[in-house]
């Protein structure tokens, strides 16, 4: 400390810091979980018709069951998390998760594969909850809007690069057990970075109500989950189809990698930018231009100009979910109590999930009976409706129900 310097300045410019030690770790254990999780997702057809002769309904009822096993974990999670000691929550749900990848491996039969593929959702839904909320506790305060942006860019890095990195392998070796090893190994190095990370000491809420709805989804946060559900359907529409809408619409050939690196890119950019003006407090003018950018987006996709447009479509996409998504996370948390986080976090997450199973189904169904194309429309209208919701709305909704409390 040099002379003249207040201790208590001192103090508080370390308490607002907002890369400190802890909150890298939790970063760093997250991109590990999604990295270690998504660089086997894109092979897993491919390993499943190769080792077990699994048709594809066979595949896709197999590969469903980590959703519906996430979905109906995330009520749960938030719970814990927000009941008893959250490291310890994280740690259990870590390690599980770590040792379902040695369950990949040992699968001998399609039935066991596809036990552990159901079985992975739990420990995945319920981990991605307690980091998140984690990260919220590491958090300064006065930071907490921003890092809760920067937060995301760990999830999206890693899902970016890994199934990239996960299909480059395969092509080099050929080798199956190889890729579940290193899932293993990384997953391994994940909660190792968790056990090291040091969270505030807070005080278990005692006396509530055992058995509460608000234990388990946000009620305060209705109509901001309805909207989010909307925007997440869109989502789910276009990342599940793009690749057949690409070559059976457009005529692009092998434009999938393209198209999700241009999204990938407007994700990060768009956190990276949007990071200011959340640091600001400006959390619905931030929404209010993601929802904006990504109708633009999902209208370009649906119009089919061509291949420029293709591209372009998603490159929107991305700047607009990657300033709309951290601005609704922070909506929710800052509509709870200190001690609902953990719901908080939860319930954008099922809302989010939900919406995206319905867009699956959707879109499937709209392909199969219309086109591809009237799919695409659809979700142009919904991201048009869940915009129209916000401006009118959600933003209002959220100003009055807003809490003073971080």
């Amino acid at each position: 400390m040099t002379y003249g310097e207040h201790p208590s300045s001192t103090a508080a410019a370390a308490e607002d810091k907002l890369w400190n030690s802890d909150y890298l770790k939790v970063m760093c254990s997250n991109f590990l979980l999604f990295f270690a999780f998504y660089l086997i997702a894109p092979l897993l057809p491919l390993y499943l018709n190769d080792r077990f002769m699994a048709d594809k309904d066979t595949i896709g009822i197999v590969l469903s069951g980590y959703v519906v096993a996430t979905l109906m974990i995330r009520p749960f999670s938030g719970f814990m998390v927000d009941s008893f000691n959250r490291k310890k929550v994280l740690m259990l749900c870590f390690f599980v998760f770590f040792i379902c990848f040695a369950g990949y491996i040992g699968a001998g039969t399609l039935l066991m594969f596809a036990i552990v593929r159901t079985m992975h959702g739990i420990p995945f839904g319920a981990a991605t909850v307690a980091n998140s909320t984690v990260a919220i506790d590491v958090l300064p305060s006065s930071r907490r809007n921003e890092g809760i942006g920067f937060y995301g860019l760990s999830n999206n890095l890693a899902m970016a690069i890994a199934p990239s990195a996960g299909i480059y392998i395969y092509s080099v070796t050929g080798d199956f057990p190889m890729l579940f090893w290193i899932s293993l190994i990384l997953a391994l190095a994940g909660f190792i970075c968790t056990s090291r990370v040091r969270i505030p000491t807070r005080e278990l809420i005692k006396n509530k109500p055992k058995m509460s709805l608000d234990h388990f989804f946000l009620g305060r946060a209705w109509l901001m989950a309805v909207n989010i559900t909307l925007f997440g359907l869109c989502w789910g529409i276009m990342s599940n189809y793009v690749a057949i809408y690409e070559q059976e619409e457009l005529g692009v050939a092998d434009g999938t990698g393209i198209f999700f690196m241009m999204l990938s890119g407007g994700l990060f950019i768009s956190r990276l930018y949007g990071s200011k003006s959340l640091r600001a407090g400006k959390i619905t003018h931030n929404c209010a231009r993601g929802v904006l950018l990504s109708l633009a987006g999902y209208t370009l996709f649906a119009l089919a100009f061509g291949e420029w447009s293709f591209y372009l479509s998603a490159l929107l996409v991305g700047l607009g979910n990657g300033q709309m998504y951290p601005a609704f996370l922070n909506m929710f948390i800052k509509v709870a109590r200190h001690d609902q986080r953990g719901t908080a976090n939860s319930s954008i997450l099922i809302s989010w999930d939900l919406g995206m199973g319905i867009g699956i189904l959707l879109g499937g169904f709209l392909a199969e009976y219309i086109s591809y194309s009237a799919a695409f429309w659809v979700t142009a209208a919904m991201q048009c409706a869940g915009t129209m919701m916000f401006l009118l709305f959600t933003r209002h909704f959220y100003m009055r129900r807003r809490l003073n409390e971080n």
